[in-house]
């Protein structure tokens, strides 16, 4: 006879009794995983048992219709959390933590009172990952793709910096520097140089080197194994607020990182 069947044939899932009725056995597994949750090395049946004022042979019914399920797992006479309860939740972190990040881009817009980006470099490119931006404070217009460009923009400065020497011949290969205003750096080495001195701690600025509308201003985001960047626009008639706006970005950029993990 199967275990589930055991419990069901035994009232376990039943409605007789003090608590019965399926509320009942769901308080009493609810109880059960946290009891064995607050054992890392595991809990016997007698401590469980014990902690739950429960009959032995109760417990062991309910921990095996668990253990079916994959909640529980039977080590050696104890218990410990099965792989389906650690996998719980997992299946919406990244909408919870996209959400929260959004979260924070947009407290981050109010405060600076310009547009807010997120952006990491992944798989060769670079990607924006999230940009928080309304009318009072609009975001860059994305007149040549922003992929293609990291060598004029302050986000794709920030990017390339945190990556090796040899990651950043790999990209300026496969995105040649163009020239896209009279400012814009498209001189390899001088790029290269430009990077391998970039304080970790300054943030980077683009002065019209994408845009002769726009300057802006970037910091390294980390968090685990990203390489990403907090950035921020301005309108160059307000290229004054710069220097400003990158050091609160530079001092919201701890927070942020924050806001990523759950």
């Amino acid at each position: 006879m199967s275990t589930a069947s055991r419990g069901r044939e035994g009232g376990l899932l039943g409605s007789g009794g003090p608590g019965g009725g399926p509320f009942g056995t769901l308080r009493r597994a609810l109880r059960l995983l946290e009891a064995v949750d607050r054992r890392p090395d595991g809990a016997t049946l007698a401590e469980l048992a014990r902690e739950l004022t429960l009959p032995q042979e109760q417990v062991r019914l309910l921990a095996e219709e668990l253990e079916t399920e994959g909640y529980l797992v039977g080590l050696d006479g104890s218990w410990a959390l099965g792989g389906a309860f650690t996998l719980l939740g997992t299946q919406h972190r990244e909408p919870m933590v996209r959400a929260r990040l959004h979260h924070r881009l947009e407290e981050l817009r109010e405060e600076l009172g310009a547009a807010v980006y997120f952006s990491r470099y992944h798989d060769g490119e670079l990607s924006v990952e999230a940009v928080c931006a309304d009318e009072q404070a609009p975001a860059v217009h994305e007149w040549a793709d922003f992929r293609a460009t990291a060598h004029a923009s302050a986000i794709g400065k920030c990017l390339l910096a945190q990556l090796d020497h040899d990651a950043r011949l790999d990209h300026l290969a496969r995105h040649p520097a163009a020239r896209l205003t009279a400012r814009t750096i498209t001189e390899t080495d001088r790029l290269l140089h430009r990077l391998d001195r970039q304080p970790a701690t300054v943030p980077v600025l683009d002065l019209q080197e994408y845009s002769m509308d726009t300057v802006c201003a970037a910091v390294p985001i980390v968090a685990g194994s990203t390489v990403g960047c907090l950035a921020t626009s301005l309108p160059v008639a307000q290229a004054h607020r710069l220097r400003e706006a990158a050091e609160l970005l530079a001092a919201r950029a701890t927070p942020l990182m924050l806001a990523m993990a759950v």
